[in-house]
């Protein structure tokens, strides 16, 4: 039995050997290589006696980087990734919420992590993979492991105004990217174009995949997906065969004019999710690649990242409306109603998700937990975990789920998850804010910041530059003299929504 990651990194390397499994624009690592490397890593973090530990890791979009989380999980501890471009305050946040003793980093981040809240031992990447291998401690680490460790914790915005982690456990882990696989069914031939950032959920389906089927990922440079022709050439020069992109960035790539300039036609596979596609741009990515199969994917990072899928089987116009589909295998879709009750046929209810994999709940967070990760309403004959994911959906007659929409004021905003009411208390934060509230265009993903007092729109915008992540930065913010309120006292929403959208 493969009872963790760790089994599946050794299986890759006896299979692979001295195949490429990530490449980025300066460098690339063998599955050889991987071994060495995250041995070595594993190797010094043994060493400083961690176990069953949050480690986190700060660094740049490069190739080391799923490396240094594949050293952590082989040193039986988990990794927390965090984008060397956020600000100083969210790393902070997740600083001080972890209370990590270690956290790795390149060497050209040094100078940055002195200016932060870290207080523990921080470890150079490019230092460790030439550090000393210690095979017997990591012979000894991997007969300690089980599938129900966690294997990492990804921070996402929180209603509270702290980011929340999920935990992921190895087996939750496993499961998804097994099942991912049954429907992409990738080889050794295949390359896959990396677009997420890496630590976001949706790039472990391009740290993993390369693990379980000797696929091969290109880490692409963020600033060529600002440049169409750029991109157009990396995908050409690298043969990259899948795109496992947010709906997002095939929309943003689209309206870059991407499809005209590439000029092979290697592209066979291409996996969306994070956010509705647009029907005019599903249509023009069918257009350019007739070949290929698209599939939409549905699910939260609390369910290790996608739950359910739906292959495109349609030609796309302007006005499709894709179906999220029918669950992974290993995965249960219940729709229930406010009183816990399941709904009735055709009818709109709460998608709440079971099966292997579900995580394990927040990180350092009982009480959230305990809201969100539920016995399941519907059993009451043995302990069945399910969860509750705040998100509307129904099925059709074919038996075909759809995304009907947000139960609370959470949005999807250009493939992340945002709380608007984080953004609410962020706007509080600022001097000269009297009241504030968050609304989000669905049609045109804007996020919009509507404020009254004596604080210029400039200053405001300066302040969430400066303490948010840059996706949860309002692109539009409003002034008006009074915000309208409800009878009992509150912000009337609907009527600020109309104000602005």
């Amino acid at each position: 039995m493969l009872n963790s990651v760790v089994s599946i990194i050794e299986k890759s390397i006896k299979k692979y050997g001295k195949k490429i499994a990530y490449i980025d624009n300066e460098n690339s690592v063998s599955f050889d290589d991987l071994e060495v490397m995250t041995s070595k890593i594993a190797s010094r973090i043994i060493q400083m006696g961690c176990f069953n530990c949050p480690i986190l890791v700060l660094s740049k979009r490069n190739v080391y980087t799923p490396v240094a989380y594949l050293g952590i999980v082989k040193s039986g501890n988990y990794y927390v990734p965090i984008d060397s471009t956020l600000n100083e305050n969210r790393i902070n946040q997740i600083i001080g919420a972890t209370k990590s003793a270690i956290l790795l980093t390149n060497r050209e981040l040094l100078g940055d992590i002195e200016k932060l809240n870290f207080v523990g031992n921080v470890l150079v990447i490019e230092d460790l993979i030439e550090a000393r291998l210690e095979p017997l401690l990591i012979n000894d680490m991997n007969k300690k492991m089980n599938p129900m460790m966690p294997l990492y914790t990804i921070f996402t915005s929180g209603s509270t105004g702290r980011p929340k982690g999920v935990i992921t456990s190895h087996l939750a882990l496993i499961n998804y990217i097994d099942a991912v696989n049954e429907v992409l069914n990738l080889s050794e031939e295949d390359i896959l174009g990396n677009q997420s950032p890496l630590d976001y959920i949706a790039a472990i389906r391009d740290i993993y995949l390369p693990l379980f089927t000797g696929a091969t990922t290109v880490i692409i440079p963020k600033n060529e997906f600002a440049m169409a022709s750029e991109l157009a050439a990396r995908i050409d020069k690298q043969g990259i065969t899948v795109l496992c992109w947010s709906a997002a960035g095939l929309e943003m790539t689209y309206k870059s004019g991407l499809l005209e300039e590439i000029r092979s036609n290697n592209i066979k596979k291409v996996l969306f999710s994070g956010s509705i596609l647009p029907g005019r741009v599903l249509e023009a990515w069918q257009t350019r690649f007739p070949t290929a199969s698209f599939i939409n994917q549905y699910g939260p990072t609390e369910a290790t990242a996608s739950c359910t899928y739906y292959v495109v089987k349609e030609k796309a116009s302007a006005n499709t409306v894709l179906p999220i589909g029918i669950p992974y295998s290993n995965y249960n879709i219940l729709l229930i109603n406010e009183d816990g009750t399941k709904t009735e046929d055709g009818s709109i209810g709460e998608i709440c998700v079971s099966g292997l994999g579900v995580t394990l709940g927040y990180f350092g967070d009982k009480v959230l937990s305990d809201e969100y990760f539920i016995q399941n309403p519907l059993n009451d004959k043995y302990r069945e975990i399910i969860y509750k994911t705040g998100d509307l959906g129904r099925y059709d007659e074919a038996g075909m789920l759809f995304f009907c929409g947000r139960k609370d004021r959470q949005v999807k905003h250009f493939g992340h998850r945002i709380e608007l009411e984080e953004i609410e208390l962020y706007g509080k934060k600022i001097e000269g804010v009297q009241e504030c509230v968050a609304v989000y265009d669905n049609d045109k993903s804007i996020l919009h910041f509507v404020y009254s007092g004596e604080v210029e729109k400039k200053d405001i915008i300066l302040f969430f530059r400066n303490n948010v992540p840059s996706f949860m930065v309002p692109r539009s913010v409003e002034k008006i003299e009074e915000i309208p309120h409800l009878p009992n006292g509150k912000i009337d929403i609907k009527a600020v929504q109309k104000l602005v959208i």
